[in-house]
């Protein structure tokens, strides 16, 4: 723990997965001299008081952000903007504002819109996450060897975006600079248009007639299971994705209608070289993401298995 710590004072708006494990990380790494958070629910904040998620816990976001020289707003993109509006006046020359929203494009917009010209606005998006939410679902190793995408204006101070990187490296990120929209288009492919797939496989199978759920439950096999898994990551923050990042998903999605329709001829067809081919190259993307770092090699994505017994006889 460094004895001055980067940013004097930190206010973390909203404490659901990405806010209590930012809490957790700055805490432990002590880069903060004081850290106030707050929530819009009374009862995560009541929460995050019990388990001490911060130094304080402010009743509202204007009062949350009073002198902090970092502001992260930690909230759905559809409500970016209201947030937003409602520090706006509150916050301190100088402050650093920055979010953790999955659409780049549109919070840029929405959040420009209100905050003030003496502030230094860097939209972020850390890709990391699990399928859980709420104050308890954080820890502090989340952001540890993945990605932060900073989304800085054009015309933001540099030395302002040098000190938010150097904040999410101290939290063992790997940080990438792009612009807003093109962020929009690569996220659109590797996370937006994944988590849509899973919401309709697993929906697509709750709904056949001829298969009961208990057999859903009962028979799922691991790729069913994984997508469960997706399908399961909080409501409200994926219907704001896919409404903020709408062009880029339609095109994605149209991108995949083609695939999807060319794997469907070659089955149709009995094309098993297509067939072989194609599953050949998506194995190879697997192996690369896996020989960056970005997951472990280990059988069957690392789960536990009950060892065998023998039976008495």
């Amino acid at each position: 723990m460094s004895a001055t710590p980067p940013f004097k004072r930190i206010a973390l708006i909203g404490l659901g997965l990405i806010g209590s494990s930012l809490a957790r990380g700055i805490q432990q790494l002590g880069l903060a001299g004081e850290l106030v958070a707050t929530d819009n629910s009374a009862a995560v904040r009541a929460r995050a008081v019990e388990i001490k998620l911060a130094d304080r816990i402010a009743d509202d976001n204007a009062s949350a952000v009073k002198d902090a020289d970092l502001v992260i707003a930690c909230v759905p993109v559809g409500v970016a903007g209201d947030v937003a509006k409602s520090i706006a006046a509150h916050l301190a020359p100088g402050a650093i504002v920055s979010d953790v929203g999955s659409v780049k494009a549109s919070v840029l917009h929405a959040m420009s819109e209100y905050l003030p010209d003496n502030i230094h606005f860097i939209p972020a998006h850390p890709v990391a996450g699990t399928e859980n939410s709420g104050p308890d679902s954080g820890f502090a190793e989340l952001f540890s060897n993945r990605w932060c995408i900073l989304t800085p204006p054009d015309g933001a101070d540099p030395a302002a975006v040098e000190k938010l990187t150097g904040f999410w490296a101290a939290l063992g990120a790997n940080v990438e600079i792009m612009q807003a929209a093109h962020h929009d288009l690569v996220l659109a492919v590797t996370s937006h248009l994944p988590h849509l797939i899973a919401y309709t496989i697993v929906g697509t199978a709750d709904e056949l007639e001829d298969v009961t759920r208990s057999e859903v439950l009962k028979f799922s096999a691991g790729g069913f299971r994984d997508f469960t898994r997706i399908a399961a990551s909080d409501p409200t923050m994926w219907r704001d994705v896919f409404l903020a990042n709408k062009d880029a998903v339609l095109e994605m999605l149209g991108t995949f209608q083609e695939d999807l329709s060319k794997l469907t001829r070659a089955i149709r067809r009995d094309d098993g070289d297509a067939l072989f081919e194609h599953f050949t190259r998506t194995r190879a993307i697997r192996r690369g993401i896996v020989s960056i770092g970005q997951d472990e090699a280990a059988p069957d994505f690392g789960r536990k298995h009950q060892a065998l017994t023998k039976k008495a006889d």
